[in-house]
């Protein structure tokens, strides 16, 4: 008869989620990973595994749920979680297939279709850009002449600013439609994207900790360059804690409740992005995804308020009536990463000696740190500085990629 008395499948189609997987195991839970076979080298919490599944590394969703399907011919599973932003939908079809508890895959694609998002949120009073759906002709000339430029050509589908398009005239939004439809791929067919107005403004994130529908706690931190300007023109990437008293703190918080209350979320993680406009100081929804944020984000939460996303969203799926979840003890510093990439396949940063760096980005041709302090000047001070001298000492700027997986 097996030790275990409940079973978790989790699929990870990128190398993250140890913090999860950890978790789970540490809780007492059969924890089974799907991944690709090209991941089997990436520093996995192999302590924290009880069983191991590949699939092809071009595998389809169908593949996923096949593999997982096939494990449940030898044990039973109780909980299936997609790790990546793009495992979620396959986690749904494996649960509906199963027949498992858990958000359907209707429900996921308000978090993964930025074009449902945008319905959904601007239906309930939610300020989104002036958006369109890339359908029909005569209702996209009309947009354009009813709409400011610039606007932004922008997938539905894809994460970060991968795939963007700004464009400052009607030609340049026609012929990259075009573009896009003479590629002749279903990923690429112009239905696939949406065009929004560009709004100038600073970029804030909120990531959240969601139980019975009731956001229990929340970090909230603001870019340094919006994740558009870095992925298009380069250099370094920072976040950190806007102060915890701040006008944009606490608009931002009933904002986000609105919002996840208008997509019906019930229980997990979730990182939401908005942008505060320069022209009319109003705050925007750019996107919001049922997942941890990328970017080290979780570990920036972890120091300054005292909460590990991977951990408690692990704890929040393992939640049982016999061990219910329980938020841990929050507090109130600051803290904030910086990171890019670097010409070097492993940067020194040894130089960068300051007594608030809590953490050092250890990823192949990346340079990064985290650095915490109780007062949030003494972090700006501090990004600033790192900001300057790692673009002196480290930058390489990649080219835009189209899609994540290019």
């Amino acid at each position: 008869m097996s030790e275990y008395k409940n079973y978790i499948v989790c699929i990870a189609s990128e190398h993250k989620g140890n913090d999860f997987l950890e978790e789970c195991h540490e809780a007492g839970w059969h924890v089974t990973l799907v991944t690709k076979n090209k991941l089997l080298n990436e520093p996995w919490v192999w302590t924290s595994l009880n069983n191991v599944k590949t699939v092809d590394d071009n595998a389809k969703p169908e593949d996923y749920v096949r593999a997982i399907t096939n494990i449940m011919g030898s044990q039973p599973i109780h909980r299936v979680v997609g790790l990546d932003e793009f495992d979620q939908t396959t986690a749904a079809f494996a649960r509906e297939h199963l027949q498992l508890g858990g958000m359907s895959s209707s429900q996921v694609l308000r978090f993964r279709d930025k074009l449902t998002m945008r319905n959904i949120a601007e239906s309930h009073g939610i300020n989104c850009p002036e958006f369109i759906g890339a359908f029909n002709s005569n209702d996209i000339n009309q947009y354009l002449e009813n709409v400011n430029p610039p606007w932004i050509v922008k997938p539905r589908h894809e994460v970060s600013a991968f795939g963007i398009r700004k464009c400052e005239t009607k030609d340049e939004v026609w012929n990259h439609l075009t573009d896009l439809d003479n590629r002749n791929t279903w990923r690429d067919h112009p239905s696939q994207y949406l065009i929004e107005h560009f709004i100038v403004g600073d970029v804030y994130h909120v990531d959240s900790i969601v139980n019975d529908g009731k956001v229990l706690a929340s970090g909230i931190s603001k870019y340094g360059k919006p994740p558009f300007a870095v992925t298009h023109g380069g250099g370094v990437f920072t976040t950190s804690t806007i102060p915890y008293n701040s006008k944009e703190r606490k608009e931002l918080e009933k904002i986000n409740e609105q919002l996840l209350k208008a997509f019906n979320y019930q229980k997990g993680v979730t990182h939401a992005e908005f942008l505060h406009s320069e022209a009319d100081g109003q705050f925007y929804l750019l996107e919001v995804a049922c997942r941890v944020g990328g970017a080290y984000i979780a570990n920036v939460h972890e120091y300054a308020s005292g909460f590990n996303l991977w951990r408690e969203w692990a704890k929040l799926e393992i939640a049982t009536a016999e061990k219910p979840y329980k938020l841990p003890k929050l507090r109130k510093e600051f803290a904030g990463v910086i990171l890019s990439l670097a010409r070097t396949d492993e940067p020194d940063t040894s130089a960068y000696d300051d007594k608030e760096i809590v953490y050092r980005v250890k990823k192949k041709k990346h340079v990064g740190l985290i650095v915490c302090a109780k007062k949030h000047e003494r972090v700006q001070e501090l990004l600033n500085n790192y900001a300057e001298r790692i673009t002196h000492d480290f930058l390489e700027v990649a080219p835009a990629r189209e899609h994540y997986d290019d």
